[in-house]
């Protein structure tokens, strides 16, 4: 029988305990007791780990045995993603961690809507946890970082917190009108070619990036891509360049992008 992987909130080199939501849906849904067998991420580790003790509060772990980790400590791909109406960003926020995702930093752009902008700083613990269920039902070992939203001014303004040196690649529907202009697939196909091995990309509001937003991009060093002719909603665009992305980095070299690589470009509607 498969164990169920939980998110350590605190460890050391012995234990790990969850608290919170985790421990509680583990104490009163699934009943946990002493004995009871699990895998814990703890940090960038992976455990084998066995109950020690249930309280109303917290579940603490006896860490048995380390495992291999199933997935890299930090996935390539971080995401810049402009605010957008809250049950679809969370779904998306759910996917992206599911494809693997290093971080996601949400963005008060121009063409978010206001009162969406005014609450997205109280929607950022519930984000969190929707990453660590994501984490956990994908069996994953590596928890992106949300970090608290931000105008899109601030974030360009400094550099972002990313795994890695990265290109950073701007998804315009700008450049969808221009026939010549590169899709993302072209774009991280040379990436893939080069020494560098990270990504960010960018994805815009309902109603795309203003004119001034795509120039302040171009002055901060973002490169900008399509992902084709078709006009799609901010979290059908964060899926497909995903998986573009993490299909042509995974890769032990260039391949020519597919029709379907190329066939999508981000709006959100």
């Amino acid at each position: 029988m498969t164990r169920r992987r939980w998110i350590a909130s605190e460890f050391d080199r012995e234990t790990a305990t969850l608290t919170g939501a985790q421990a509680d849906h583990l104490a009163r849904v699934l009943r946990a007791t002493a004995g009871m067998q699990a895998e814990i991420v703890a940090g960038d580790r992976l455990f084998r780990a066995v109950v020690a003790e249930v309280a109303p509060a917290a579940v603490r772990f006896r860490l048995e045995e380390e495992l291999p980790a199933a997935s890299p400590s930090a996935p390539p791909v971080t995401l810049l993603v402009a605010v957008f109406k809250f049950d679809r960003l969370e779904w998306a926020i759910e996917k992206a961690t599911e494809l693997g995702v290093a971080a996601i930093h949400p963005a008060l752009a121009r063409r978010t809507e206001k009162h969406l902008a005014q609450a997205a700083a109280a929607r950022v613990q519930r984000w969190r946890r929707i990453a660590i269920e994501a984490t956990q039902q994908s069996r994953g070992s590596f928890v992106p970082a949300i970090h608290d939203p931000q105008p899109l001014a601030t974030l360009l303004a400094a550099p972002l917190e990313t795994p890695a040196a990265d290109t950073r690649i701007l998804l315009s529907e700008h450049e969808a009108v221009n026939p010549s202009a590169l899709t993302l697939a072209d774009r991280i196909q040379s990436l893939a070619a080069s020494s560098e091995a990270a990504v960010t990309l960018a994805i815009g509001p309902e109603g795309g990036w203003t004119s001034e937003e795509t120039a302040r991009f171009a002055e901060t060093g973002w490169l900008a891509a399509s992902l084709g002719p078709r006009i799609l909603r901010a979290e059908t665009a964060i899926i497909a360049s995903l998986a573009i992305t993490a299909s042509l980095l995974a890769t032990d070299g260039p391949h020519p992008p597919s029709t379907a690589q190329q066939s999508f470009h981000p709006r959100s509607t």
